[in-house]
This record gives C-alpha cells, structure tokens and sequence, in this order.
C-alpha cells in the first residue's frame, strides 16, 4: 500500500500528525547551521587578526594575510545569502494558505 493509499484513510488529525517531520530532522539541520555559523566566525576572527597584523606591520606573509581577509569576507557574504534566501523561504511559506 502506497503513503498517499494510507493518508487517505486517516481522519484529518491522524493524517496532520502523520505528514509532520521528526524532530531529529531538525535538530541535525539545526547543528549543521551551527556548525556553519561558528566556521564563519572562526574565519572571521582569522581574518581580523590577518588584518590587525598588517597594520602593525608584523605580518610575515602578505599573500597569506590577503587571502585569509578575502575568505572572511566571502563566507560572511554566503551566510548573509543563505540567510537571506531561509527568510525569504519562511515568509513564502507563512503566505501559503491552507
């Protein structure tokens, strides 16, 4: 018997608490967003010290300050897009009527 077969012969509550997500899902997605968030910050926090030896003048490797400043830029950029893009999903669906 097929998922739609065995939706269609639960009543309307029964057939709510059958289509809802598992918690777990959540909470896996919620600690990979965590994760995501807390590698940003680490490159961020990377970049700033890159940045705060350059104009001390104690950086040993130029090329290598640069390039840790451009990848705090850059993730900060992505996770204001995925952000973006997750309100935009939210308010999208708060608009679906049912």
């Amino acid at each position: 018997m097929s998922t739609i077969d065995k939706l269609s012969l639960l009543s309307g509550t029964e057939a709510l608490s059958a289509t809802q997500a598992p918690a777990a899902g959540a909470d896996g997605f919620a600690q990979k967003l965590k994760a995501a968030m807390q590698d940003v910050n680490k490159m961020q926090i990377k970049g700033e010290e890159a940045l705060s030896d350059l104009a001390t003048g104690h950086v040993k490797d130029l090329h290598q300050a640069a390039l840790a400043i451009n990848k705090a830029e850059t993730s900060m950029k992505l996770m204001l897009e995925v952000r973006s893009k997750a309100l935009s999903a939210y308010k999208e669906i708060t608009r679906t009527q049912m």
